[in-house]
């Protein structure tokens, strides 16, 4: 039990124990066990092939259950899958437990908000369209759930902050579950038909083929990540003295955007903008990228190719989205002063405005070979004396306030002993290509 915190022991001993008591009533009530058998076997059969395959969940079996039995019943249906199923990581007892405590939580609020609203006689005498109600409200229910208990685990065993723990979890769950839970109504309606549990079978197959294609979906986002972390790893190669930057600058990226309130959808994005807004350097020759001394003019040229190179090398990565908009960007200013193409004010791409901010801040945070790191207050006040000329000032603020609630631990970058051309006797530039 080593692995596993004793707070996050103790969450899931009494998620266990609320699941133990949802079940306790099962004596008192008519249960048909046969069903029940042939749900859970089903279950099981469904969640090993589709984690072992896919790498996910399988949830219409489980709200078929939530639609066809009693309630105390219904919260058993994953325990077998629970107990036979790889624990995949040590200790197995404790997952174990979260595995089969959690879905039986879930399923369980899910039959009693079903039978509550009278969906059993709806599915019963297939009374469409009225069965949608409770079966949605079902849905919801058991989303609810999940998504409380899915927060608390990720707060007492991850120790995310709390106002973080929760967020976009029960968003991210609610269209998927639904179309689970609409593939489990058909199952229920068609078990309770003429034709009975075999013709409710039928409905697991096109489920299977939508499993399909959103595991070759997540096969092909993998391959592209591996992608761009090849991309970078890369770039810190040849760029050596910037060493791990295009990591920080994501992260600084990622703390802006949620500071804004952009969707989760928006906040990775940003967070591969980050990571790949200085890619266009591997076109840039590394006896510029390396130079000791001052650049010339035609020299820095050169250097301010790189969003345009990088813009191109991303182009065909198409779940990049409006990354490409701020990995071309990034160099751009509001005073229209920036490159490639003199962007002015609201012309430059919001995402580039929010990876600029990103790319200074951790360029003045970061020790370097040819000198120290800034305090981050003092890097954050050149922020601010820069902003409206520089950079976008609802960046600047929302980084300043997002450091103000989760600080900002900065890192060496670079072990080499090249000095650019800041150090050379010019005037510093805030996030110079360099």
């Amino acid at each position: 039990m080593e692995a596993v915190p004793a707070r996050a022991r103790g969450y899931v001993a009494c998620v266990a124990l609320l699941a133990l008591l949802c079940v306790l009533p099962l004596p008192t009530i008519r249960t048909p066990w046969w069903a029940l058998g042939l749900l859970s076997a089903l279950y099981a059969a469904c969640e090993h092939a589709v984690r072992r395959r896919f790498g996910g969940t399988f949830y219409p079996v489980l709200l078929a259950g939530a639609f066809l039995l009693p309630p105390p019943a219904a919260a058993l249906v994953p325990l077998p899958a629970a107990l036979l199923s790889p624990a995949g990581q040590r200790p197995a007892a404790p997952r174990r437990v979260w595995r089969a405590a959690q879905p039986a939580l879930a399923v369980w609020g899910a039959a009693r908000v079903h039978w509550a609203l009278g969906g059993r006689d709806a599915v019963v005498a297939s009374d469409f369209p009225y069965a949608l109600l409770p079966a949605g409200a079902a849905v919801l229910a058991f989303c609810l759930i999940l998504t409380v208990l899915d927060g608390g685990i990720r707060a007492v065993a991850l120790g995310v902050p709390l106002r973080r723990a929760w967020r976009g979890l029960l968003s991210r769950s609610l269209a998927p579950v639904a179309v689970h839970g609409l593939a489990g109504l058909m199952m229920a309606v068609l078990w309770r038909s003429p034709y009975g549990p075999v013709a409710a079978l039928l409905v697991l197959l096109p489920m299977c083929v939508s499993w399909w294609v959103f595991a070759q979906y997540h096969r092909e986002r993998a391959a592209h990540q591996a992608t761009i972390r090849a991309l970078v790893q890369a770039v810190d190669i040849k760029d050596g003295y910037t060493r791990g930057h295009s990591e920080r600058v994501g992260q600084a990226s990622v703390m802006i955007a949620r500071e804004l309130g952009m969707d989760d959808d928006r906040v990775e994005t940003l967070r591969f903008a980050g990571i790949l807004h200085d890619v266009g350097k591997l076109g840039v020759p590394t006896r510029l990228l390396r130079k000791d001394g001052p650049l010339t003019p035609e020299e820095r040229r050169i250097i301010e190719l790189h969003p345009e190179y990088g813009h191109e090398m991303v182009r065909g990565i198409s779940f990049l989205g409006e990354a490409r908009a701020a990995i071309l960007h990034h160099h751009e200013r509001l005073d229209g002063s920036g490159y490639p193409y003199g962007l002015v004010g609201s012309q430059i791409p919001e995402c580039a405005r929010v990876v600029a901010v990103a790319d200074a801040f951790d360029a003045m945070t970061s020790t370097r070979s040819y000198r120290r790191a800034r305090p981050v207050a003092a890097a954050v006040a050149e922020l601010e004396r820069c902003a409206g000329a520089q950079f976008d000032p609802r960046m600047v603020d929302a980084l300043g306030r997002a450091l103000g609630r989760y600080g900002w631990h900065p890192t060496v970058t670079s072990e080499d002993t090249g000095t650019p051309y800041e150090s050379q006797g010019r005037a510093p530039v805030i996030g110079a290509p360099r």
